[in-house]
Parts: structure tokens; sequence; C-alpha cells
């Protein structure tokens, strides 16, 4: 069997893959809260901007990280359009959670439905991203690891929402971040953990990108997108702050005339 080395880099990638998923719970969460102060078209472009920052964030968090996953006796590559494909399931899986919360009538059951859709979503994303790795050897996994994996993605998920719908403060929210992120982190290296590769030495090209050419340019963009879109929603007029602004101009508009 291959010797593992899930921090390759030491503990650069793993804090940074931290970082990152803390970042998309954190805006996600957000965009959330807003949302549901909002109404009509509003709610639904703040519900999606949610959506693309939690499933951003926690994409970008596995890849990150496994940037600096490594195994000994063969290079790793990975095949693109199926690294892609994990992107959209996560994207698509978490918005479909978001938006069951932030449409539902009966918020508990909405809770549970979207906790468990975007929670098997995310690790779906996780194990696609596995799938497409491409190396000398045979990669098999620990069945009871990867059930302690889904359960904990499931937990994580359905936690952000709550989260989502009960934190309204943005110090909680920062609160709550940090313990997503802590969560989604747990999930991807209880993943790896059941991971176990029996290498067969080739000297035969693998097919795909390595990472750096691949994985790190878009783990960058996404990571830009994040930050841009904090910085756009921390600049952006809340609801309540609009209404205040408006209610402050009525008087005097009304000395106006």
């Amino acid at each position: 069997m291959g010797h593992l080395d899930h921090a390759t880099f030491g503990w650069l990638t793993p804090v940074l893959s931290y970082v990152m998923a803390c970042m998309g719970a954190a805006l996600g969460l957000r965009c959330t809260v807003r949302a549901l102060g909002a109404t009509g078209r509003s709610r639904r472009n703040w519900l999606i901007t949610a959506a693309s920052a939690l499933g951003t964030g926690i994409w970008t968090m596995h890849f990150v990280a496994m940037l600096g996953f490594g195994v000994g006796g063969t290079d790793i590559r990975y095949d693109v359009p199926l690294t892609m494909l994990s992107l959209l399931v996560a994207m698509v899986v978490v918005c479909a959670g978001v938006f069951a919360v932030g449409y539902g009538r009966d918020r508990g059951r909405a809770l549970v439905i979207g906790g468990l859709t975007t929670g098997l979503g995310v690790a779906s994303m996780h194990y696609l991203g596995m799938a497409a790795m491409r190396l000398h050897g045979h990669v098999s996994y620990d069945p009871m690891l990867v059930g302690l994996s889904v359960l904990i993605a499931v937990v994580a998920a359905t936690a952000a929402l709550w989260a989502a719908l009960n934190i309204k403060s943005p110090v909680a929210v920062a609160a709550a971040s940090l313990v997503m992120g802590a969560a989604v982190s747990s999930m991807h290296y209880t993943g790896m953990l059941a991971v176990r590769v029996d290498v067969t030495p080739s000297g035969a090209v693998l097919p795909g990108a390595t990472a750096m050419q691949f994985i790190f340019p878009l783990a960058v963009g996404l990571g830009s997108y994040l930050f841009l879109t904090s910085a756009f929603v921390a600049l952006s007029p809340s609801t309540g702050e609009r209404e205040a602004t408006a209610s402050a101009q009525r008087p005097l508009e009304g000395v106006a005339r």
C-alpha cells in the first residue's frame, strides 16, 4: 500500500482550506439572512448568491486540501470533466437546500429535507472529486469511515441551514461560520482517512491535469470570487438600513414642500 501524505506542504493547505470553508460559510449565512428579510426577486437573488458562496467555499476547501495530498510511488493527475462535474454538483445541491429553507412554509420540514439533500450532495461532491484522481494503482475506501464522513456532512449541512434561519447578528454569523468551517474540514479529512491506495509502479503517462495546472488556478479564481462577493455584501445596505434611510428622508421631503 502506498504511503499517503495529507499535508505535503505542511500546515499551509489544511489552514488555507479551513479559511476558505469559513469564508464561504460566513458569506452564505449572511446572504441567507438578507434573503429571509427580502421578498420577490430580491429574495431569489440573495438565495442564489448564498448558494454559490456555500458551494464555492465547500468545493474550494476540498481541492485546496487536495493540493497537499500525495501518494508515495506515484504521481497524481485529475480528470478535468469529472472535477468540473463535482463543482456543478456542489452548486446545485447547495442551491436546492438553501431554496428549500428560503421558501419552505414548514421550516422544520424544510430544514430536514434541505440538510439531508445538501449533506448528501456535499459528500457526493467529495467522492466525485476523489473519483477524478488518476494514479498508478487502485483506490479503495474504508466503509465505516465513508459512512462517518457522510453523516458529518449531513449534520454540518443541517446545522448550517439552521444557523441561517436562526442567527441574525454579524458576530453570531462569524462564530457560526468558524464552527461550520471546522465541520466541513472534518468531513473532508474523515473521508481522506478512509482512502487506501495500492500502488502499481508504472512508467506510463497518466491522463488528466496536475493539481497545479488545473485545480490551483481554478481555486484561486473561486477564492477571488468569494473575496469580491464578500466586499459587495459588506457594502450593500440591508433591508432594515434601506427602510431607515427611506423613513429619514420622508420628513425632509415634507419640509421641502
